[in-house]
């Protein structure tokens, strides 16, 4: 088993606004390039060192609740990857900033192209990281057979009135909103490439008709205790299948 690839630590981020019909979702299409290349997903990423250096920043939840929350050590360097990706990818901030005058979209460049660092721009700026806003609702890790594996955390948040997203010219090169059932309807027809785990989020998210019964459901599965996805993946014949819990759930996207 030394050649299964480590799984990297991550976060996403599910960001919801009222709708009509139903709550909407953002989704950000990765760079051809990139390990999810071409594909629509939910903003997010991997933690980095400066998400352990502002814990002093986290507001709405102690380190010792974030830790038995997610069942791990310093669960709130996940809190803050999600808030500080989140930025990144679609310059939506969870935050508060406490020094006046702050050019967000200049610090967002900064942060993308790695001129700033997410320590230097949350201390120096006196943020205060909004982590009670994010809800905890889903737990994946990538199959042992794959290169690039993650271990992802899975957060839904809902969009700040006086904010706009727009994706980042960089490892994206779209984003728009649609309700989960116009996703997985535009994935059927091939209009958008979603990979595994974003069809399954999408499939739980859509039974929810109001931002309100979103952010409910998801703090139901976190009061229930959320449980470790761990999908295998089995060839049969020429094609690659996703198991999950033993049930045999699609082709590998």
């Amino acid at each position: 088993m030394s050649d299964v690839a480590a799984a990297r630590p991550s976060s996403t981020v599910v960001l919801a606004r009222a709708a009509a019909a139903a709550p909407e979702l953002l989704l950000v299409r990765r760079h051809e390039r990139s390990a999810f290349g071409g594909a629509h997903a939910f903003p997010g990423g991997v933690l980095e060192p400066a998400d352990s250096r502002v814990a002093d920043h986290c507001m709405g939840i102690t380190a010792g609740d974030a830790d038995a929350l997610l069942s791990v050590d310093r669960g709130l360097d996940y809190f803050s990857a999600a808030v500080r990706e989140l930025f990144e990818e679609s310059g939506v901030l969870l935050a508060t900033v406490g020094r006046p005058g702050v050019d967000l979209g200049a610090a967002r460049d900064a942060l993308n192209d790695g001129t700033l660092d997410w320590q230097s721009f949350v201390a120096g700026n006196e943020v205060q990281l909004h982590c009670d806003a994010l809800h905890y609702f889903s737990f994946w890790i990538t199959p042992e057979a794959l290169p690039r594996r993650f271990s992802t955390r899975f957060f839904l948040a809902a969009m700040p009135a006086d904010q706009d997203a727009a994706h980042c010219g960089g490892e994206l090169t779209d984003s728009c909103w649609m309700t989960a059932r116009d996703a997985l309807a535009a994935s059927s027809s091939d209009s958008i490439l979603l990979h595994f785990p974003t069809i399954r989020t999408l499939e739980s998210l859509a039974g929810c008709d109001s931002l309100g019964a979103l952010i409910e459901w998801a703090e139901s599965r976190a009061r229930a205790g959320v449980p470790c996805i761990f999908p295998k993946i089995e060839k049969r014949g020429d094609e690659a299948r996703v198991i999950v819990a033993g049930r045999d759930s699609g082709a590998l996207e």
